[in-house]
């Protein structure tokens, strides 16, 4: 909950049961053919809800088919099974199935196993090494796999967290779509604009539930900001500014040794179709690293931006940018990679601006912190009355002089989140679409590539928003989609007018 917290001129927030249990939790049901014992879900608590939708409805019909078809025989069936001991049947858990399981992707994974009524059934991934620890925690549930499209064929898994690096999202999340699963997609979205909309058409056309893994969006705090801006107290907002720094040192993140990759480590499906370069144990290690490698990640602006620039683009309700500018380079930071330490970004709306500011070489903060290179971040609205700055966990109001009336932080209005996995469970199970959903995320996605697209080029993009095409500038067009390596291909269908 914000607290208002008033300084000379500023409104800040900083914010041996044995077997007679296993007696007790069984049930005598005609047609069944031997006896279990319960089976015992993740043991942290969560919430049961009701699954009305068509999620692996052959799943939740094989019960009925087994009553009708031994309906002879008496069988005994453990109470947990339907669900009669408290506990979410088997047959209404989510079957849930991950591509990628390093850094966030395990995080993800845990995030959702904990709760009962998900059941982790697939493990994807192309080295051996990161996939059997997860394999071994799940290994009464989960299956193994080396290519995602094994995974996304089992008709028994419902939904798929996708945690790759970033340069496979786009078709990843594409043949999820295609697959009926519903989609856990880690950000950034995509890399490209034109991959952006395709991702966007493919979840809308399957009809899919979507959630992009934009965590910060599920706090507190960012609810009160969003409160604050459209309470209108602070007047009309006609710029925003945001940032993101950190200082890497002169070396970033250093220089990898010339050596072969791991044996069970799928090096060229790691590059799957992104541009083929020999091994490098610094771009494989983790998300973190990827950041200094353009081709699969984008860089920093897109690996840190979509969180902060979520803020901004929910409390003024954003559309799409309609000229975006990006200048910046490489100018300090050396080691591996090649993805700009600087970058500067201006966002052009109808009624406003918004700008981005990237640096790996110098983290001082402004009024988030200085003096040492940790990572640091912020947003600053900049109202008629008043500026009101804030990063994850706090925010503060400093007045414009007495033009601001009413300095009371507004009522709390929006409601709180499960957390941004749990919500995305809960919508699998309502068919309603989370808060992070690709109609909407795909706003900040758009923003990004569009801005990584102007510093491609070295000058402004213009976009219209209605025909959603890169207006009166053909260069731009086509290198707004990615030339993928064979025989990996564009899913270009998902760009045509008839989606």
């Amino acid at each position: 909950m914000c607290q208002h917290q008033p300084t000379a001129n500023r409104i800040g927030v900083s914010g041996h049961q044995g077997l007679q249990a296993v007696v007790k939790s069984i049930v005598l049901i005609p047609g069944a053919d031997s006896v279990r014992p319960p089976s015992f879900p993740p043991a942290l608590p969560s919430g049961v809800f009701v699954m009305p939708e068509p999620v692996s409805s052959h799943r939740r019909s094989f019960l009925k088919a087994g009553l009708a078809a031994g309906l002879a025989m008496p069988q005994i069936v453990p109470a947990a099974a339907l669900g009669r001991d408290g506990r979410t049947a088997a047959s209404e858990r989510i079957s849930l199935g991950i591509i990628g399981v390093n850094g966030m992707g395990r995080a993800n994974l845990g995030n959702c196993a904990r709760h009962e009524d998900v059941v982790v059934t697939g493990v994807c991934d192309v080295w051996q090494a990161r996939m059997d620890p997860v394999l071994q925690q799940h290994q009464s549930t989960a299956k193994g796999y080396r290519d995602y499209r094994e995974l996304l064929a089992q008709k028994d898994i419902d939904a798929v967290i996708i945690a790759t690096p970033p340069h496979w999202h786009t078709l990843m999340a594409v043949e999820a779509a295609e697959a009926g699963k519903d989609i856990y997609l880690q950000k950034p979205m995509t890399l490209y604009p034109d991959e952006t909309l395709a991702v966007r058409n493919a979840v809308n056309k399957h009809q899919r539930i979507s959630q992009i893994g934009t965590q910060i969006h599920a706090g507190e705090n960012y609810r009160r900001v969003v409160e604050w801006i459209q309470s209108e107290k602070l007047g009309p907002v006609s710029v925003v500014r945001t940032f993101n720094v950190m200082n890497q040192g002169p070396n970033g993140i250093g220089t990898a040794p010339k050596q072969d990759p791991p044996s069970d480590l799928d090096w060229d499906f790691w590059l799957g179709p992104a541009p083929t370069i020999p091994y490098n144990s610094l771009l494989a290690a983790d998300s973190y690293n990827h950041g200094s490698f353009m081709a699969y990640s984008g860089g920093w602006t897109p690996g840190m931006a979509p969180h902060i620039v979520d803020l901004p683009v929910w409390a003024l309700d954003l559309g799409v940018p309609t000229l975006t500018a990006c200048s910046g380079g490489r100018y300090m930071v050396g080691g591996d990679g090649d993805a700009p330490d600087v970058q500067e970004v201006i966002w052009q709306y109808p009624d406003m601006t918004m700008t981005w500011m990237m640096s790996t070489c110098n983290s001082f903060a402004f009024d988030f912190g200085r003096g040492s290179p940790a990572r640091r971040l912020g947003i600053y609205f900049h109202g008629l009355r008043g500026t009101l700055y804030a990063n994850y966990s706090m925010h503060e109001v400093v007045p414009e002089g007495n033009l601001l009336e009413d300095d009371t932080p507004p009522e709390p209005s929006i409601p709180s989140s499960p957390g941004h996995e749990r919500e995305w469970l809960d919508c699998i199970k309502t068919r309603q679409q989370p808060s992070c959903n690709v109609n909407y995320h795909y706003k900040i996605d758009l923003a990004l590539t569009l801005a990584n697209l102007a510093y491609q080029l070295g000058r402004s993009v213009r976009f219209d928003p209605d025909t959603e095409r890169i207006v009166d500038d053909p260069e731009a067009q086509r290198l707004a989609r990615p030339e993928y390596r064979a025989p990996w291909k564009f899913p270009e269908k998902y760009l045509q007018a008839t989606v």
